[in-house]
């Protein structure tokens, strides 16, 4: 589940990062932990964190270029066309294209399998706002991703 949430926030590359640094961070404060914790939540808001904490890192790094006059390709991901797996490439760009609030949404729901009221305590806000910023998020992928017209639209 955890890596799952950090695959959706992040991308493939960097979720593996991400995932260890929320188990380490767990270990340290499962002692501190208070009895009937949700520990699945708990757990998705330091992935949650932790994710957070590796796309800022990211946008710090300084991107390598093999030559500084083409700059067309920067920040590009390598092509996965013919791959075993290239629809997943293909997901985490639509994905990518979402609004922060509705990828997280649809993560931490679809992905994570959290509640509404979990994913509102991760997020911050109210459980109708991170169901309303889901389903905004699954109908965008739903007419992007999968090339379907709103209903009561004729193609």
């Amino acid at each position: 589940m955890v890596l799952r949430v950090c695959r959706a926030v992040l991308g493939p590359m960097d979720a593996d990062d991400a995932w260890s640094d929320t188990f380490l961070s767990a270990m340290k404060a499962y002692p501190d932990l208070r009895p009937g914790s949700n520990v699945e939540a708990w757990l998705v808001t330091i992935a949650h964190r932790k994710a957070i904490d590796q796309w800022r890192g990211r946008t710090r790094r300084a991107v390598p270029v093999a030559d500084l006059s083409d700059r067309s390709d920067v920040g590009e991901p390598a092509s996965a066309d013919g791959l075993p797996g290239a629809w997943e490439s293909d997901l985490w760009e639509a994905l990518k294209a979402l609004p922060p609030k509705q990828r997280q949404s649809v993560a931490y729901h679809y992905l994570a399998g959290l509640p509404y009221a979990d994913v509102a305590t991760v997020l911050g806000g109210s459980a109708a706002a991170a169901r309303r910023a889901a389903a905004d998020g699954i109908a965008t992928l739903r007419r992007t991703y999968l090339n379907d017209t709103p209903r009561g639209e004729q193609r």
